[in-house]
């Protein structure tokens, strides 16, 4: 059956709290990159994607949590392909399947330019460990989503904490090597750390057991 308009009016609404949600984010970031960590406010970041302070608060919960969303587009595009791998299919290979899956390097972009910023600021700390554990409460859902409800709740924990750990790793050594290059070379440099750390965790860190 064709949708309703009251379906219809409802996608549009889902739609513009999307992209009003992504405004605010790439507001944040916008100023992250010309005033520095710590220079700018709510208000700043509400004006500069043209939306009110109340707005800015019906989204996130202050400056940290805005720029910690930017790895939300990174990991919705790795969860999308990840729900797409065969149920009976190994949660971590199905995860280490998904990133490979990421054709476009620069899908890793956002959260790639947000981590480098946050290794050079202490500012940024909180910023980034609240992004780390946005990151592991999405992909204990997605778990949980693959096992069921009755999914064991230290297994999902561990897991998703392990996960987590190879990409802190993976970060740390693309940034070694890299430092604040966001080329499409380097991006899929960074894509293919994370394809090898989640590989060596699903084959109990046995080098042999991982292939590109």
């Amino acid at each position: 059956m064709p949708p309703t308009d009251t379906a219809k009016a409802a996608s549009r609404r889902e739609l513009n709290k999307v992209a009003t949600r992504r405004a605010i984010a790439d507001a944040a970031l916008a100023l992250l990159r010309s005033v520095g960590a710590g220079n700018f406010t709510v208000e700043d970041i509400a004006s500069e994607a043209g939306v009110s302070r109340r707005t800015f608060f019906n989204y996130f919960t202050g400056v940290d949590a805005a720029l910690a969303s930017l790895a939300d587009r990174f990991l919705d595009n790795v969860l999308d392909e990840f729900r797409l791998r065969p149920a009976d299919e190994p949660i971590l290979e199905s995860a280490r399947v998904a990133l490979m899956e990421l054709a476009d390097p620069m899908t890793a972009a956002p959260i790639a330019e947000l981590f480098s910023l946050t290794n050079s600021s202490q500012a940024l700390g909180r910023c980034e460990l609240e992004a780390w554990e946005h990151c592991t409460e999405q992909i204990i859902a997605a778990a949980r989503e693959r096992l069921g409800e009755g999914a064991d709740e230290l297994h999902l924990r561990a897991m998703a904490g392990s996960i987590i750990a190879c990409g802190k790793a993976a970060m740390g050594v693309w940034f070694e090597e890299r430092g604040a290059d966001l080329s499409p070379e380097s991006l899929a440099v960074f894509r293919q750390h994370l394809v090898t750390a989640v590989g060596l965790l699903a084959s109990g860190f046995n080098s042999s057991g991982t292939t590109a």
